[in-house]
């Protein structure tokens, strides 16, 4: 399958990076129809969201549920710069009801559900690496007010030389009663269509997604095709991203996909849980829940 292939939705947009229908992806790799088109959805945030952008996303697009798997220092930077922004065009006399600056940074008429994807057992699971100098200074910094400067210790000293693939086992290991709640909101009444995000909406929007597809039985190298699009899909904000990148502590690469990330959470699910079937069981997402996904989702 050429690799240019590119989804026609994730284009158009004022300020919404990373934005496909999963299901038109796969599909047009895979050039047959196996999921129903216009239900699942994913990108990066949508903070910046102009109000364009936000009319798409409800008339166009019919989006009903928002799923945003960020945590909660990256949910208060988000309503602080937010605020920051309507008060600085207030004071500079550029508020006009058209402004998205003046609007709720949640897009009002979309039901959201905020679930923190690197919860509080993934924390702890790399807080416990760090030496006790460290751990003095993130707790420290971290009661201090200081929540950035003491992410960056946890990026610099135990995110990055664990890579981005290991992080990515790492939260289907640790996360597992949010991956549930995750993939429990699908089901929802009236929940799709859905859209799926984080910051990037390429790692912890991409454990979500894999684990989806996974349960449709979608193959791996389309699974693999759509992970892959972000790094084209996030060129346009690269720069702004791997200063933030650097902020807490990583790497530029952490800025990119990962080529193999696809094939080692199958060959991780298979080696620790039996397969995909068995890590789902694990969680808690049984046979039952997993059948009524693939009856909302499958052509």
């Amino acid at each position: 399958m050429p690799s240019s292939l590119r989804s026609p939705c994730q284009d158009g947009f004022d300020a919404v990076l990373n934005f496909r229908d999963v299901g038109q992806t796969v599909n047009q790799y895979l050039q047959r129809k196996l999921v129903r088109e216009g239900l699942l959805y994913r990108s990066g945030r949508l903070d910046d969201a102009s109000c364009r952008d936000r009319h798409r996303l409800k008339e166009e697009f019919r989006i009903r549920t928002i799923l945003d798997l960020r945590t909660k220092t990256e949910l208060l930077n988000a309503a602080k710069k937010h605020q920051e922004k309507a008060a600085r065009n207030s004071e500079l006399g550029h508020i006009k009801s058209h402004d998205a600056a003046a609007e709720p940074l949640q897009i009002p008429g979309l039901r959201y559900r905020e679930v923190k994807l690197t919860g509080r057992r993934f924390e702890m699971h790399l807080v416990r690496q760090l030496c006790w100098w460290s751990l003095f200074k993130f707790f420290f910094l971290f009661l201090a007010g200081y929540r950035m400067k003491a992410i960056a210790i946890l990026g610099r000293e135990v995110m990055q030389p664990r890579g981005l693939v290991s992080l990515g086992l790492d939260t289907l290991d640790q996360s597992q009663p949010e991956i549930l709640e995750a993939l429990e909101s699908f089901l929802e009444p009236s929940a799709l269509p859905v859209l799926v995000h984080c910051t990037q909406g390429k790692d912890r929007t991409g454990i979500i997604i894999i684990l989806v597809l996974l349960i449709l039985g979608i193959p791996t190298e389309a699974i693999n095709f759509d992970y892959r699009l972000s790094d084209e899909a996030l060129l346009p904000e690269r720069e702004s991203r791997l200063a933030e990148i650097r902020e807490i502590g990583l790497t530029d690469e952490f800025g990119d996909t990962v080529k193999d990330m696809v094939p080692r959470v199958v060959a991780h699910l298979q080696d620790k849980y039996g397969g995909p079937h068995g890590y789902l069981d694990v969680v808690g997402f049984d046979g039952p829940k997993r059948d009524q996904l693939k009856e909302l989702l499958i052509q």
